[in-house]
């Protein structure tokens, strides 16, 4: 039997590490010895230091049933941990082998079951400590406010259960660089608290096992890695030790902690949503090692930090997402008539400002631009405009680092964030943020994270503090407040909406009652010049159809033809002005329409209003819809006000579904009195209505809910109303309370097939 070692020799430096397979060195540390054993309990792996432990050598035992190493009895204690799924447990298995007492810790990577043992620990004095100190920690927990708090109070916690020389509470931004957010130490250690590490130092093979094994220890940093043995039976053999309490360490990563003197670590990773959020880093100054119940112990103040972040977190943003709240309640709450005048009263507002904490805020619409606050100059708001429509595909677009998007802009610089959101083709609103200079404190140069010596690439080995000035950027924008800025832009948008609507509206009445005056002037002249012009040819044919009746004596054959040449000419006069005063009496007001396309309406406005969908998690599905006639940029916001309805009152009791559904193909549907050519239906399962209310939710600001649980003007639905009714078209809702809501919209037919 062939026997090989499965050590990875591949040189690692720091030119190549972020390739490092750190998963599969085929070593371990030294302080316990690991077996591998196959689905039938035969080892097939087993590291060189198992003579450290038991009378045995790794070629005694590579190849061999289990029973036959170490007993039946231990065999079938392993075999009934194995069988009652308590494989990577809370706690290890303590078992006798060879007469001595290990703890084992066991997991399977692929098919290979991993058994990890390390000797016993004896010391059930410290853990009835541990247990006080984490009910006394639980109490205390429920007494902090902030996240930050809890971090230091966990800190606290892990170094009195855990005894290492310094904890520290190591939060990742975006990019993964870290910062210590909070941090418990000896007295006589310069504190990390604050500094700030390059994402490098921790790269992303390395973030990614963190986020697979969340506990890490190395007990010793002056360890001698034990290699691993196996049959040599197939090649390239290798076993995964991404679970692996005792897998060797980067000789990278060995090398940065002894550069800061440390001596042994313990690292427990902060997993929230999915995401490696930060680590728990324990660090001590010579060799240390702790029992599994300090280990699930120290584990726990992990779990308590990820279980309270997004509690803690709204905590600390709780009071200003309050204010921003009452800003946009009291915002969209302002009775507002539908002019144009109106939007002086709404730039005006301090409310606009509050409801993200900006400086400044512009409105462009197609007749002028309203600003308040800190903003710049109408020529300069153009440009941005101009810029970010060209650049930028999405409607809404958000940043603290303007430059970052246009460095061309250096004339902004004094306008370091913005909000943008389009309100159609020709409106748009912005949120302006000044430039924030903050000052970041490293742990070491950011920029010299490898050092280079005659021995080749190394990390840095200078952890003194390196300050960093950023400019070119404001405080980052706030979810509430990115949030705020959308609910009042599609409010915006719909006011804008309604005013377009109630000005055209007018310019229509207006319109109307001229064209109802020419009509009558019409009228009476063609009815006075009809009237004149039939009674003479009305008596010319009477007078030649007699003449053809009784002719007299003498009668001339061409002087008959003629006659009735005039008696038939006469006869087409009156038919031809029959049909012109038909004609003329036709009143057709409908507005030219186009053609369009509603498969990309419907995606041009579900990309629109991605956030919010996302936000619901709410689920739409819909199917291939016609063509209509009507009008593209009513269409858009037709969909948007229906979609944001569902969305807005979805049941807390199951996940929200929306349903689009529509006719198949171009026919007549009759529907109240009135025949239309197309229809579309949005329904949901949210909360409903009772059916009494279905024309009252289409009138302007009509609600059936209190507007303390759901925000909103009221006038979404009646926008939709006018629309339909502006293109020829109508609306219908139907709804069942508790169940959900059904809203048809019928389109009108081709205007070129009605005319006669």
């Amino acid at each position: 039997m062939k026997i090989k070692d499965i050590v990875n020799r591949d040189i690692v430096t720091l030119s190549n590490c972020e390739h490092e397979p750190i998963h599969i060195p085929g070593k371990i540390q030294q302080h316990g010895f690991l077996i591998g054993l196959t689905s039938g309990l035969k080892i097939d792996y087993c590291t060189n230091n198992i003579s450290s432990f038991v009378n045995l050598s790794y070629d005694e035992v590579l190849g061999k049933n289990l029973a036959d190493v170490f007993g039946s009895d231990a065999e079938k204690k392993i075999l009934d941990y194995l069988n009652e799924d308590t494989i990577q447990n809370v706690f290890p298995l303590e078992i006798n082998l060879l007469e001595k007492s290990f703890q084992i810790s066991i997991h399977k990577s692929f098919d290979i079951y991993v058994l990890e043992a390390e000797p016993l620990f004896t010391n059930k004095e410290k853990l009835v400590d541990v247990y006080t100190q984490t009910i006394q920690f639980v109490s205390q927990m429920n007494n902090t406010k902030s996240l930050k708090d809890l971090c230091a109070l966990v800190a606290e916690g892990t170094r009195e259960i855990t005894g290492y020389d310094r904890v520290m509470i190591y939060r990742f931004d975006e990019q993964y660089n870290g910062e210590v957010f909070a941090e418990n130490c000896r007295e006589d250690l310069e504190p990390f608290l604050g500094l700030h590490y390059p994402h490098t130092d921790i790269p992303a093979q390395a973030r990614e096992l963190y986020i697979k094994n969340q506990l890490r220890l190395i007990v010793d940093m002056d360890y001698e890695p034990v290699p691993i043995f196996t049959v040599d039976d197939k090649e390239n053999k290798t076993l995964d030790l991404s679970l692996s309490i005792l897998r060797s360490t980067s000789p990278i990563h060995v090398e940065y902690l002894k550069n800061m003197g440390v001596g042994a670590t313990l690292t427990i990773s902060l997993i929230h949503h999915g995401r490696l959020w930060g680590l728990i880093a324990c660090h001590h100054y010579s060799k240390k090692n702790i029992s599994p119940e300090i280990r699930l112990a120290a584990k726990l103040q992990g779990q308590f930090i990820t279980s309270q972040i997004d509690i803690r977190q709204s905590n600390d943003e709780n009071v200003n997402a309050q204010k921003a709240s009452i800003a946009l309640e009291q915002l969209t709450g302002l009775d507002l008539p539908l002019l144009q005048d109106s939007i002086e009263t709404i730039i005006n507002a301090p409310q606009l400002l509050n409801i993200c904490n900006a400086t400044g805020v512009s409105i462009l619409t197609r007749r002028k631009i309203y600003k308040n606050g800190l903003t710049p100059s109408d020529q300069q708001i153009r440009v941005l405009i101009e810029a970010i429509n060209n650049k930028i595909p999405n409607t809404v677009f958000t940043t603290n680092k303007l430059n970052d998007y246009f460095p061309e802009f250096g004339e902004f610089s004094d306008f370091a964030g913005i909000i943008y959101h389009s309100l159609g083709s020709d409106d748009h609103i912005i949120w302006y943020r000044p430039e924030t200079i903050t000052e970041i404190n490293w742990g070491g140069d950011p920029e010299k994270a490898i050092v280079k010596d005659n021995n080749g690439l190394h990390p840095r080995n200078s952890f003194n503090i390196w300050k960093q000035i950023i400019k070119n950027q404001s405080s980052p924008w706030r979810p509430y407040e990115i949030n705020s800025t959308l609910q009042y832009a599609h409010a915006l948008h719909n006011q804008l909406i309604m005013i377009m609507l109630s000005e055209e509206e007018e310019k229509y009445r207006t319109q109307t009652e001229i064209l109802r005056e020419t009509n009558s002037e019409l009228e009476n002249l063609n009815w006075i010049s009809t009237h004149d012009l039939q009674e003479p040819l009305r008596k010319i044919q009477l007078f030649t159809s007699k003449m053809l009746a009784e002719p007299r004596v003498i009668e001339l054959e061409s002087v008959s033809n003629s006659l009735q040449r005039i008696s038939k000419s006469a006869s087409t006069m009156r038919i031809l002005l029959d049909d012109i005063l038909k004609f003329s009496r036709i009143k057709y007001t409908r507005e030219a329409l186009q053609k369009i396309d509603m498969n990309s309406i419907l995606e041009a406005t579900m990309l629109e209003i991605e956030e919010a969908i996302s936000e619901s998690k709410a689920v739409i599905e819909y199917e291939n819809l016609p063509e209509v006639h009507a009008i593209s940029f009513l269409m858009k916001q037709l969909f948007s006000n229906i979609l944001q309805n569902s969305l807005k009152f979805t049941s807390p009791d199951r996940q929200t579904v929306i349903r689009i559904t529509a006719s198949k193909e171009p026919g007549l549907v009759a529907y109240s009195d009135k025949i239309y050519c197309n229809w579309v239906c949005f329904s949901d399962n949210g909360i409903g209505f009772e059916q009494q209310y279905a024309e009252t939710i289409f009138k302007v600001f009509g609600r059936l809910h209190n507007q303390e649980k759901y925000t909103g003007s009221g006038v979404g639905l009646a926008v939709c109303k006018k629309i339909m009714q502006t293109i020829g078209g109508t609306i219908h809702a139907e709804g069942k309370l508790g169940e959900g809501t059904k809203i048809t919209i019928y389109f009108p037919c081709d205007p070129l097939d009605t005319l006669l």
